[in-house]
């Protein structure tokens, strides 16, 4: 298990954004988890370590940590911290949500294409 000796690096949360800080933070880790810049079994900051390093509120990257945890992209393993998911682990809670929506819609009646694009309008995608 790897650490993430530069994780946020020089990222901060910007407190002006119309984004709640909770959710940019869960939004860059997810990017970067993305990009292999945080490989997979890469070893989070501890909550009040990361809050303290980005000038946020404790409670603030416990919830990022959590919702990351529920969508698959991170594990927390107690007194072994919070590490990076490897991808086909966090693909497995997608997938299954993709199945689910795609039965909803071809319940009622929406075509592919249909779908598709309230996934995009969704997913903010123009």
């Amino acid at each position: 298990m790897s650490t993430a000796g530069e994780f946020p690096g020089s990222w901060r949360p910007n407190p002006a954004s119309s984004v709640a800080l909770f959710e940019q933070l869960r939004l860059q880790v997810i990017h970067l988890a993305d990009n292999g810049s945080l490989a997979p079994g890469t070893r989070l900051p501890a909550v009040r370590a990361l809050a303290e390093k980005i000038d946020v509120a404790p409670h603030t990257v416990a919830r990022a940590y959590k919702e990351l945890e529920a969508a698959g992209i991170v594990a927390t393993r107690g007194r072994n911290g919070t590490v990076v998911s490897p991808r086909d682990e966090r693909l497995g809670g997608l997938s299954e949500a993709a199945a689910a929506y795609a039965a909803v819609a071809k319940s009622q009646g929406a075509s592919f294409a249909e779908a598709v694009k309230l996934l995009a309008a969704a997913y903010d995608v123009p």
